[in-house]
């Protein structure tokens, strides 16, 4: 199972956010879409996944699409085992597939997955920032997705929590063979679940390799990008 994508073009009235690029995600594999922020990495999520109309190009995906949202989009007002079969309960495709004995073990097991056995009860005000996160990755993988999308799966968490999600990442990855994207700038989440490397720049890509050689900062975005500069070709948006 894969995602390519090519030329892929987005439009926001007069502004071109997605300028014409492309790029191929294979089974098993993590791909980091990078770059400073208005750069256009989580509108290349939307567009896979369908959340918004592309203005040209293709993208082709196959299987299941799974999201995790920035910060969890879990419900509140439903417990995690809740929160986590939701899907299994309400798709159209699968609410008749499985029993309530057969939902409970699945979330059980997805649980497990990401070290999160006995929460089931729990209501996500109860839960830090970190096991929610988790949460949604067991929400997220609970369909047997194909491909996953991430975005920022690491905001707001401290390094530690950062570090134990990576982690999960990775392992999702080699327990679903799923194509996953990570959206994302932080240099921890790069260097320890991405495969290969996308940059992005007003809507280009201005470079594609491994954590590796974007660590060598062998062109001019790759070393502002790696040393966090403000001089380079890549301007901050103000305002």
């Amino acid at each position: 199972m894969s995602i390519e994508v090519k030329n892929l073009i987005k439009r926001f009235d007069e502004k071109t956010v997605i300028d014409n690029i492309s790029f191929k995600v294979d089974s098993g594999e993590i791909l980091a879409i990078v770059g400073f922020s208005g750069s256009g990495k989580s509108t290349v999520l939307k567009l896979i996944c369908g959340l918004i109309d592309k203005d040209g190009g293709e993208i082709k995906t196959s299987g299941d699409i799974a999201m995790v949202f920035q910060y969890s989009a879990l419900i509140d007002s439903l417990n995690v085992a809740d929160n986590i079969s939701f899907a299994l309960r309400e798709r159209k495709d699968l609410r008749k597939k499985y029993t309530d004995a057969q939902i409970r073990k699945i979330v059980r097991e997805k649980l497990a997955l990401v070290g999160l056995s006995g929460v089931e009860s729990k209501y996500p005000s109860e839960l830090s920032g970190g096991m929610q996160k988790r949460v949604s990755f067991a929400r997220a993988i609970v369909t047997e997705p194909n491909i996953i999308l991430y975005d920022e799966p690491t905001a707001g968490l401290d390094p530690v929590s950062s570090t134990l999600i990576e982690d999960y990442i990775v392992r999702l990855k080699e327990e679903t063979h799923a194509a996953s994207i990570v959206v994302t700038h932080q240099m921890s989440t790069i260097m320890r679940t991405a495969d290969k490397i996308i940059m992005l720049y007003n809507g280009k890509v201005v470079f594609t390799g491994t954590p590796q050689d974007l660590m060598r900062q062998d062109t001019p975005y790759t070393k502002q990008f790696v040393t966090a500069s403000l001089d380079g070709p890549m301007k901050m948006l103000q305002g």
